[in-house]
C-alpha cells in the first residue's frame, strides 16, 4: 500500500513516514499544498494523510480539488484546530476522516487501516489463495493455518500479489505500491523479495511470467 503525507511540519511528517514505513507501507512526503495536489493527482496512492494548514494551498482546497477531479482516494485530514465546525468543513469538502493534533500515533495507524479496509469494500481483512491467508488488518500471513513470519517489505509485496491473485502483476506495479517514489535502485530488487517469499511459502505459489511479472496462484 502506498501513502502520501502532505504536512508542512517537517519533523512530524518525517516521523510519521518513518513509523508507517516500519509498518510496511510505502510513504511519500511533501510539505506544500500545491505540490501535494499535484502529487496526489499524478500518483497511484491508496490513502492521503492531509494537513489543513499548508503553504500554497490549504488542505480544504486540496481535498475539494481532488474530489472535483474525480479522485476517490481515502483522505485522512490532520489539523491543529479543533471544534465541530472545523471537522464539518473538512468532511464537507470530501475528507473521509479527521484527526486533531496532538494525536496518538497508534490511533493514526488504526484510522489508516480502517480507511484502507473500507475503501470501496474491495480490501477485505483476509485475502485467501488456496491454503494461503493474507490478513491485511493484522498484517499476518498463514499457510495451512500456521503463521509465516515475513518482514514488512515481504508482506507488502505478497499483499500486492494477493490483491490481484490469478492476474499478472508487473514489477513496475509492485514498485509503485511498495517502494517510495524517490526509490532509484534496481527494479530487480523485487526478485530478491519474491525469492524470499518462495523460500517461506513454497515455490508453487508465485509463478514468474517471463517478460510480464508475477502471478499468485493457489499453489501446487
Amino acid at each position: 500500500m502506498r501513502l502520501l503525507i502532505v504536512e508542512d511540519e517537517k519533523r512530524l511528517a518525517l516521523s510519521l513516514a518513518k513509523g508507517l514505513r516500519a509498518e510496511g507501507y510505502a510513504v511519500d512526503v511533501v510539505h506544500d499544498g500545491l505540490e501535494g495536489l499535484h502529487q496526489a493527482s499524478e500518483g497511484a496512492y491508496d490513502l492521503l494523510v492531509l494537513d489543513i494548514m499548508l503553504p500554497g494551498m490549504n488542505g480544504y482546497r486540496v481535498c475539494s480539488a481532488l474530489r472535483a477531479a474525480g479522485h476517490d482516494v481515502p483522505i485522512l485530514m490532520l489539523t491543529a484546530k479543533d471544534g465541530e465546525y472545523d471537522e464539518a468543513e473538512g468532511l464537507d469538502t470530501g475528507a473521509d476522516d479527521y484527526l486533531t493534533k496532538p494525536f496518538s500515533y497508534v490511533v493514526l495507524v488504526a484510522r489508516i487501516k480502517a480507511l484502507l479496509r473500507r475503501r470501496g469494500r474491495t480490501a477485505q481483512p483476509v485475502l485467501r489463495v488456496g491454503a494461503l491467508a493474507v490478513g491485511q488488518g493484522a498484517r499476518k500471513v498463514a499457510l495451512d493455518g500456521a503463521e509465516v513470519a515475513l518482514t514488512a517489505k515481504e508482506f507488502a509485496v505478497l499483499e500486492q500479489l494477493a490483491l490481484r491473485a490469478g492476474d499478472v502483476v508487473s514489477k513496475a506495479e509492485i514498485l509503485e505500491h511498495v517502494w517510495d517514489f524517490a526509490y532509484e535502485g534496481d527494479v530487480n530488487i523485487i526478485e530478491v523479495y519474491v525469492s524470499a517469499l518462495r523460500r517461506k511459502l513454497g515455490a508453487g505459489y508465485i509463478v514468474t511470467v517471463r517478460g510480464a511479472g508475477y502471478r499468485l496462484v493457489p499453489g501446487a
